[in-house]
């Protein structure tokens, strides 16, 4: 059985205290528990302090262009439809200029469990507004305050066909394991927007912040009702974070639609030789 030191790649430097930290160590740990080992899983990374990881996880990886993630994701998802595949993003990289990209992989149902490191900055490049950013919030991009109205993850995953939509708090490890667990077993695009303080350049959304305003869902509630997740999403704007699994259902996945996927995976193909012949007759 692999251990978390097997996923481990090297030291993050990451700032100390960042909720980074704990996303890592939730990532790793979840897989050792679902029982993976590095050359089982793939996870795609992109730009900014949470695309950094892909130095600190061990495992079959891939660093994306800025906002171009999930569409490597879903090329590598099509070649080996068999294989888990993971995206660690930032909420600026997949809502920001990845956000067509993130709405048409949450329409397509895409077999991806996509886990964002929401902090509302771009941290890497030293706190300018990303699009969970409250309006009127100020930073280095906006000194007046932030015009635009945030965007809403969990509303817009709902909107256009995630079916597995949750949200969790970096301040609390287990329940993030606990979730990621859920999404990565779950067949069909799995959101975990995660609310990770940024302690270096957001001094608003902090942990105690979070602390103050999250919630965990109750046990007995119904996570295949549309419109009740649509209710918890929507309490975003009166600043209230639900903790859980927001919604659940069953529908048929992307790749388990395609007929040519039917039975053995893409990669293991023999090689089409149909392409040689059409040569030939051009030469």
């Amino acid at each position: 059985m692999s251990t978390i030191n097997d996923f481990s790649g090297y030291q993050p430097t990451w700032c100390p205290g960042c909720g980074n930290w704990a996303i890592g160590v939730a990532v790793k740990t979840a897989l050792v528990q679902l029982g993976f080992d590095p050359s089982s899983v793939t996870a795609v990374f992109g730009i900014g302090c949470s695309g950094n990881a892909n130095d600190f996880l061990n495992c079959y990886g891939f660093h994306a262009l800025h906002g171009r993630a999930i569409p490597a994701a879903i090329g590598i998802k099509i070649a080996n439809h068999k294989m888990p595949v993971l995206v660690l993003s930032g909420d600026g990289d997949s809502y920001g200029e990845g956000g067509n990209h993130f709405l048409h992989a949450c329409r397509g149902n895409h077999d991806l469990t996509v886990i964002i490191h929401d902090n509302c900055v771009y941290g890497l490049t030293t706190g300018q507004a990303a699009p969970t950013a409250k309006k009127g919030y100020v930073s280095k991009s906006t000194p007046n305050g932030i015009i635009e109205n945030p965007v809403n993850p969990l509303a817009l995953a709902l909107t256009q066909g995630a079916t597995f939509v949750s949200q969790a708090f970096a301040g609390d490890t287990p329940q993030l394991i606990d979730i990621i667990k859920k999404a990565v077993r779950h067949k069909g695009f799995s959101l975990v927007n995660v609310l990770q303080p940024c302690i270096s350049f957001n001094k608003i959304n902090t942990y105690g912040y979070y602390k103050e305003h999250t919630y965990k869902l109750d046990n007995d509630y119904k996570r295949d009702d549309y419109r009740q997740a649509l209710e918890k999403a929507s309490e975003l704007n009166e600043e209230k974070f639900p903790l859980g699994v927001i919604y659940e259902v069953d529908r048929p996945d992307f790749t388990g639609e395609l007929p040519q996927l039917d039975g053995e995976v893409l990669t293991e193909k023999k090689r089409f030789t149909g392409f040689d012949l059409l040569i030939k007759e051009f030469i």
